[in-house]
Protein backbone atom coordinates (compact mmCIF):
# COMPACT_ATOMS: atom_id res chain seq x y z
CA UNK A 1 0.00 0.00 0.00
CA UNK A 2 2.84 2.35 0.81
CA UNK A 3 4.46 1.71 -2.57
CA UNK A 4 1.21 2.62 -4.32
CA UNK A 5 0.99 5.79 -2.27
CA UNK A 6 4.55 6.69 -3.27
CA UNK A 7 3.71 6.02 -6.94
CA UNK A 8 0.62 8.18 -6.69
CA UNK A 9 2.56 10.97 -5.04
CA UNK A 10 5.22 10.75 -7.74
CA UNK A 11 2.62 10.88 -10.53
CA UNK A 12 0.86 13.84 -8.89
CA UNK A 13 4.18 15.66 -8.61
CA UNK A 14 4.95 15.02 -12.29
CA UNK A 15 1.48 16.22 -13.30
CA UNK A 16 1.80 19.42 -11.25
CA UNK A 17 5.22 20.12 -12.79
CA UNK A 18 3.80 19.61 -16.28
CA UNK A 19 0.90 21.95 -15.56
CA UNK A 20 3.23 24.54 -14.06
CA UNK A 21 5.43 24.42 -17.16
CA UNK A 22 2.76 24.22 -19.91
CA UNK A 23 -0.44 25.42 -18.26
CA UNK A 24 0.00 29.14 -18.99
CA UNK A 25 0.63 28.55 -22.69
CA UNK A 26 -2.40 26.27 -22.94
CA UNK A 27 -4.55 28.82 -21.10
CA UNK A 28 -3.56 31.66 -23.42
CA UNK A 29 -4.05 29.48 -26.52
CA UNK A 30 -7.49 28.40 -25.32
CA UNK A 31 -8.57 32.00 -24.69
CA UNK A 32 -7.26 33.11 -28.07
CA UNK A 33 -9.10 30.35 -29.93
CA UNK A 34 -12.38 31.13 -28.15
CA UNK A 35 -12.22 34.92 -27.88
CA UNK A 36 -15.49 35.30 -29.83
CA UNK A 37 -17.29 33.82 -26.79
CA UNK A 38 -15.70 36.12 -24.22
CA UNK A 39 -17.88 38.96 -22.99
CA UNK A 40 -16.21 42.28 -22.33
CA UNK A 41 -15.70 43.41 -19.63
CA UNK A 42 -15.22 40.04 -17.89
CA UNK A 43 -16.74 41.00 -14.54
CA UNK A 44 -18.83 39.25 -11.93
CA UNK A 45 -21.81 41.41 -12.88
CA UNK A 46 -21.53 40.30 -16.52
CA UNK A 47 -21.36 36.66 -15.42
CA UNK A 48 -24.47 37.10 -13.27
CA UNK A 49 -26.29 38.73 -16.19
CA UNK A 50 -25.34 35.88 -18.53
CA UNK A 51 -26.44 33.31 -15.97
CA UNK A 52 -29.84 34.98 -15.66
CA UNK A 53 -30.15 35.22 -19.45
CA UNK A 54 -29.43 31.51 -19.80
CA UNK A 55 -31.94 30.59 -17.08
CA UNK A 56 -34.77 32.70 -18.46
CA UNK A 57 -34.04 31.68 -22.05
CA UNK A 58 -34.32 28.04 -21.05
CA UNK A 59 -37.48 28.85 -19.13
CA UNK A 60 -38.94 30.56 -22.20
CA UNK A 61 -38.17 27.49 -24.34
CA UNK A 62 -40.39 25.20 -22.23
CA UNK A 63 -43.64 25.88 -24.15
CA UNK A 64 -41.97 24.99 -27.46
CA UNK A 65 -40.53 21.79 -26.05
CA UNK A 66 -43.89 20.97 -24.43
CA UNK A 67 -45.60 21.38 -27.79
CA UNK A 68 -43.00 19.21 -29.53
CA UNK A 69 -43.47 16.50 -26.90
CA UNK A 70 -47.22 16.36 -27.53
CA UNK A 71 -46.68 16.23 -31.29
CA UNK A 72 -44.36 13.26 -30.85
CA UNK A 73 -46.87 11.59 -28.56
CA UNK A 74 -49.66 12.13 -31.10
CA UNK A 75 -47.44 10.58 -33.78
CA UNK A 76 -46.84 7.51 -31.59
CA UNK A 77 -50.58 7.24 -30.89
CA UNK A 78 -51.26 7.42 -34.62
CA UNK A 79 -48.70 4.67 -35.27
CA UNK A 80 -50.28 2.53 -32.57
CA UNK A 81 -53.77 2.96 -34.04
CA UNK A 82 -52.48 1.96 -37.50
CA UNK A 83 -50.12 -0.77 -36.32
CA UNK A 84 -51.47 -3.15 -38.99
CA UNK A 85 -49.83 -0.92 -41.61
CA UNK A 86 -46.57 -0.76 -39.68
CA UNK A 87 -43.48 -1.64 -41.70
CA UNK A 88 -40.87 -4.07 -40.45
CA UNK A 89 -38.26 -1.27 -40.43
CA UNK A 90 -40.38 0.87 -38.10
CA UNK A 91 -41.00 -2.05 -35.77
CA UNK A 92 -37.27 -2.84 -35.73
CA UNK A 93 -36.39 0.76 -34.88
CA UNK A 94 -38.95 0.76 -32.06
CA UNK A 95 -37.58 -2.55 -30.73
CA UNK A 96 -34.01 -1.25 -30.82
CA UNK A 97 -35.06 1.92 -29.03
CA UNK A 98 -36.76 -0.12 -26.32
CA UNK A 99 -33.70 -2.34 -26.00
CA UNK A 100 -31.45 0.70 -25.69
CA UNK A 101 -33.66 2.17 -22.96
CA UNK A 102 -33.52 -1.14 -21.08
CA UNK A 103 -29.72 -1.31 -21.47
CA UNK A 104 -29.32 2.23 -20.07
CA UNK A 105 -31.60 1.26 -17.17
CA UNK A 106 -29.45 -1.81 -16.44
CA UNK A 107 -26.25 0.23 -16.68
CA UNK A 108 -27.70 2.79 -14.26
CA UNK A 109 -28.60 0.04 -11.82
CA UNK A 110 -25.08 -1.40 -12.00
CA UNK A 111 -23.52 2.03 -11.43
CA UNK A 112 -25.93 2.70 -8.57
CA UNK A 113 -24.81 -0.49 -6.86
CA UNK A 114 -21.18 0.50 -7.06
CA UNK A 115 -20.33 -1.45 -10.25
CA UNK A 116 -21.30 -4.81 -8.79
CA UNK A 117 -23.32 -7.24 -10.86
CA UNK A 118 -24.83 -9.20 -7.98
CA UNK A 119 -25.75 -6.32 -5.73
CA UNK A 120 -23.72 -7.74 -2.86
CA UNK A 121 -20.33 -6.55 -1.73
CA UNK A 122 -17.98 -9.48 -1.60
Amino acid sequence: MASKLNQLTSKACQASQFVAKHGNVYYKQLLEQNKQYIQEPPTVEKCNLLGKQLFYTRLASIPGRYEAFWKELDYVKHLWKNRQELKVEDAGIAALFGLECFAWYCAGEIVGRGFTFTGYYV
